[in-house]
């Protein structure tokens, strides 16, 4: 009796497609990938064979999850220590337990038990959705370091402590964790950000007198505009990128000036002209610098050269309305960049404005997709709707510890973080969206629809800003009397 073997190039996951090499897992639906392994055991929910709740990492013939008895003995999957049916990682434990383990040494404050303060961090990592994720996380040596210093009362457990940890990222992702979990109060994370790059640029200045000036113009110019739009709202990594290139463009100068022989006091108008002119776009933000310099009295009275550096010519309506076609019909762009496609095209969206939305954001009333943008929130018309609403049961990053409650539309990777609006503007730019020649497309053909004011209300423009957009693109709304025009 002979057996049948597969050969090498013939060995497929039955789920995803994906090559296989020999001895891969096989279960009775057939042969399956380590990722859709992983995948499958971490699904739970309602049986489609015997309508009981639990872990649901088979497949019916109709798509429907079925437990591992129903789909035909996938396996015993019961923890040997908690009972419950998930991924077993070691010794017949599941990952939920082999964490809480690990957490347990790791947080110890000399006395065998977790850090009292410390209970709130431990209780969010170790009920975390994906508990792979936090023994990966975890088992770095760094965070391990990090983590036994707050837990032992090495470091002292305030933002002024943390700062005191290396590396930044790791240290600047784990404040994050620290402020949700309530351990920490909360504080703007990118202002801190901010501050802990200006300690290490400032220090790495040869000059004394350019360092002087730089530490001036952060403290009085820079921070205290950081601060003052802190206190409106959460800092965006674009402004703290901005106040990153003044500084940067401000040490350029200096050393610009350091090489003409001539020091700020001295600096004169063809020294300026001579910066500008190799490069003015690249440069536009040392004027900043120079304005501030002047009203202080540090440099002379001069005169900051000025170029329009107004928006790209928006695109054709045509092109518009088939990149909205395209957002709806390409199955194999993810639903997250199309949903923001749509807000850009549709909604004539910044990228700055549309991270910050909410699902709270997302109103479903009596049948009707609403997306509040201003007000009253605006409708969302089929087939955009239906979109929309797929991608709130589908949103990314949702199943660690950072995010057990994520309310952002596009949650990040870091706690209480939404996704960052040069992520998102790189994702659109790979698939050849053009994001802002989009939106001027998409707000211009809009206020030619209805009058300023009323689309400044509900998509969040000023009224100035849609009634000189109106100017440029002819609308004529402005010159209808006033009163009731349907007698």
């Amino acid at each position: 009796m002979s057996r049948t073997r597969i050969r090498a190039e013939d060995l497929f996951c039955t789920r995803c497609g994906r090559a296989l090499r020999p001895g891969a897992n096989r279960w009775p639906e057939g042969y399956i990938c380590q990722r859709c392994m992983t995948r499958a055991l971490e699904i739970y929910g309602t049986c489609r064979g015997c309508g009981i709740e639990r872990l649901t990492p088979g497949l019916a013939p109709d798509g429907g999850k079925l437990c591992t008895d129903c789909a035909g003995g996938l396996g015993d999957f019961f923890c040997e220590q908690c009972g419950q049916e998930a991924r077993r990682y070691r010794r017949g434990i599941c990952g939920r337990c082999v964490l809480t383990e690990r957490l347990r040494e790791i947080l110890d404050d000399g006395t065998g038990s977790v850090r009292a303060e410390l209970l709130p961090l431990f209780d969010a990592l170790r009920q975390m959705k994906r508990p792979w994720g936090g023994m990966t996380w975890t088992g770095h040596p760094h965070v391990q370091r990090n983590l036994r210093a707050l837990a032992r009362d090495e470091v002292p457990l305030t933002h002024d402590g943390l700062s005191q940890l290396t590396p930044w990222r790791s240290v600047a992702y784990l404040r994050d964790l620290l402020m949700q979990t309530g351990v920490l109060p909360p504080a703007d994370r990118q202002l801190l950000l901010f501050q802990r790059w200006l300690a290490e640029k400032l220090p790495a200045v040869g000059d004394t007198d350019h360092r002087r000036l730089l530490g001036l113009f952060a403290a009085w110019h820079i921070q205290r505009r950081l601060r003052t739009l802190a206190g409106r709202g959460p800092l965006t990594s674009d402004q703290i990128r901005q106040a990153r290139d003044e500084i940067r463009l401000a040490t350029s100068f200096l050393n610009h000036l350091a090489q003409r022989g001539r020091g700020l006091a001295a600096c004169t108008q063809a020294d300026v002209d001579t910066w500008y002119a190799g490069g003015y776009t690249v440069r536009r933000l040392t004027h900043a610098f120079l304005r501030w310099a002047m009203r202080a009295k540090h440099a002379p009275a001069l005169v900051v050269p000025h170029r329009s550096t107004s928006n790209p010519a928006p695109i054709a309506q045509h092109q518009r309305l088939a990149l909205l076609r395209q957002t709806v019909n390409r199955e194999d762009v993810p639903c997250r960049d199309r949903v923001a496609a749509v807000l850009v095209l549709l909604y004539a969206q910044p990228l700055t404005r549309i991270v910050r939305l909410t699902t709270e954001d997302i109103l479903h009333e009596d049948g009707e997709v609403l997306v509040r943008l201003g007000d009253p929130p605006s409708p969302v018309p089929e087939p955009f709707a239906g979109l929309m609403l797929a991608y709130l049961n589908e949103r990314p990053n949702t199943m660690t510890a950072t995010k057990p409650a994520a309310r952002w539309l596009f949650p990040g990777r870091r706690a209480g973080q939404p996704m960052t609006s040069k992520t998102l503007e790189l994702r659109l730019r790979r698939l050849g969206f053009p994001t802002q020649r989009g939106r001027t497309a998409a707000i211009r053909h809009l206020v030619l629809q209805a009058p300023a004011p009323v689309i400044a209300r509900m998509l969040g423009y000023h009224d100035d800003t849609t009634a000189q957009l109106a100017a440029e693109a002819g609308g004529t709304w402005q010159h209808y009397a006033p009163g009731d025009h349907t007698r």
